[in-house]
């Protein structure tokens, strides 16, 4: 037989933003690019064909905000990333070196990159580092295969003026730089928010998961919603993603009988307990502290005396989530538009990965059905935005030479049935089949990815729209 496609995706109902196209086709897989685009193809030419009885087709959804590092998710992230139809994410805290090593391990086909957490005590050495430190610090992750670096300054904050550094400093480096908002002077809050754009000036910067600061701590929160859209409306420079689950998540570590996170003592206070080691024991066995727990694979949430227990086995060094996230900031956010009728925030998250709330297809798709956006706008937000935030440019659409990375999706059930990367099945009706993946790094980390026995998928970050955030939104 004459084997025209490796893969063939029959009756499927595209969707595709950048081309402006929606409805019927075929598509062909070739050497891990999609070769053709047709209403009909031959399926006598393929190697394996599938009909999706008019199943929603569209270009691989990719996560700007997950976590996939022995601190936080996991090895058990790459497997819920695939069945939740991802094929490509940004791990954002690493350390590096853990996210690489459960990559060789677990590693089912998805693309990933990483950024390296700042951190006093842990990475740096105190609250407030020098340029040289920071600047010896993006030099050494950059080279060791991350982009660059991710600011936990909600959870372990540095000083303003650190914060401040570490900002112009990524920029010079041409490095990645994201933000959990909040320094030793605000908190994650929309104070902190709009400390971190000060804090910017002119400079690009990730502003992580916009929600998260529209929690009502300081004003009504649909207040602080709106003052963080005119914030993100007003600053071109700042890019920034927001994530549709009433979870959070965070560590439930006890340092010295707290939290050692700070937003972890806020979601404690905020369900009416202390921030204390107690406190957390009592959240846990009230239910309102989400313990995430291992189970066949993967991470589930438990609560009671198994979770406790579990907590208390683990040194108390496990993740933990809160439903502390309300409704309307989180369809607000991931809908509001600029006067242009570009989006205000660029791209819909999940912050999950290992923590159990990948939900960009149940949630992304309800808000389709109710009216918020509509499903260009939702491969937009989940693909093309993502794509282009992180230089990802052959990747993002459905077109004949971009790469095969496709998500297929039940619209009906709002589940993902089939995951695609560089044209190998990786997952099918919820089974995970795919191995290996590659490293996404700049041509600083080429050589290290390569020398642990990783592939590198090489990005430039000038090509970014990270590093040009205007070219997205005018």
């Amino acid at each position: 037989m004459n084997v025209k496609y490796d893969i063939l995706l029959r009756n499927g109902y595209l969707v595709d933003f950048s081309s402006n196209f929606e409805g019927k086709a075929d598509i062909g897989i070739k050497d891990g690019f999609i070769c053709e685009i047709a209403e009909e193809l031959n399926a006598d030419l393929a190697r394996e064909a599938f009909d999706l009885h008019g199943a929603m087709v569209m270009p691989g959804i990719i996560d700007t905000h997950v976590h996939a590092s022995a601190w936080l998710g996991g090895g058990a992230g790459h497997k819920m990333l695939a069945r939740a139809g991802v094929t490509s994410a940004l791990d954002m805290s690493g350390p590096g070196e853990s996210v690489f090593s459960l990559a060789k391990t677990y590693g089912v086909g998805v693309n990933l990159a990483t950024i390296e957490y700042v951190r006093p005590h842990h990475t740096v050495d105190n609250e407030n580092p020098g340029e040289a430190e920071i600047g010896v610090l993006v030099d050494k992750v950059m080279e060791h295969g991350s982009l660059g670096i991710k600011l936990l300054g909600g959870h372990y904050p540095l000083t303003p003026e650190a914060t401040e550094r570490c900002i112009s400093i990524a920029a010079k480096k041409k490095s990645y730089v994201a933000f959990h908002a909040g320094t030793s002077n605000t908190g994650s809050n929309i104070n902190g928010l709009l400390e971190a754009i000060s804090l910017a000036g002119n400079n690009p910067l990730h502003l992580a998961h916009i929600n998260a600061y529209c929690r009502g701590t300081i004003n009504p929160y649909m207040e602080e919603t709106e003052m963080a859209v005119k914030a993100l409306t007003t600053h071109s420079n700042i890019i920034s993603e927001a994530y549709l689950s009433p979870l959070n998540g965070t560590s439930a570590e006890i340092i010295d009988g707290v939290p050692g996170s700070l937003v972890t003592c806020r979601c404690l206070q905020t369900g009416g307990f202390a921030a204390t080691e107690k406190g957390m024991e009592e959240a846990i066995l009230a239910g309102w502290a989400q313990i995430n727990y291992p189970y066949a694979g993967e991470t589930i949430l438990v609560t009671g005396e198994e979770a406790r227990d579990y907590w208390r086995q683990r040194g108390t060094d496990v993740s933990v989530s809160f439903a502390v996230n309300p409704a309307e900031p989180r369809v607000r956010l991931a809908s509001a538009k600029r006067q242009n009728g570009k989006f205000v925030v660029d791209c819909i998250s999940t912050d999950g990965g290992g923590i159990p709330r990948n939900v960009i297809i149940p949630m992304g798709l309800a808000l389709v059905s109710l009216g918020a956006i509509s499903l260009k706008e939702f491969v937009q937000k989940t693909s093309y935005n993502p794509a282009q935030m992180l230089g990802l440019l052959n990747k993002g659409a459905v077109s004949a030479g971009k790469d095969a990375d496709i998500t297929v999706i039940d619209r009906e059930k709002r589940e993902a049935l089939m995951t695609i990367v560089n044209g190998r099945l990786i997952m099918h009706k919820g089974y995970v089949c795919g191995a290996g993946g590659r490293i996404i790094t700049t041509a600083a980390g080429e050589d290290y990815v390569r020398s642990i026995g990783l592939e590198p998928l090489v990005i430039n970050m000038s090509d970014s729209a990270f590093a040009n955030h205007q070219a997205l939104i005018e």
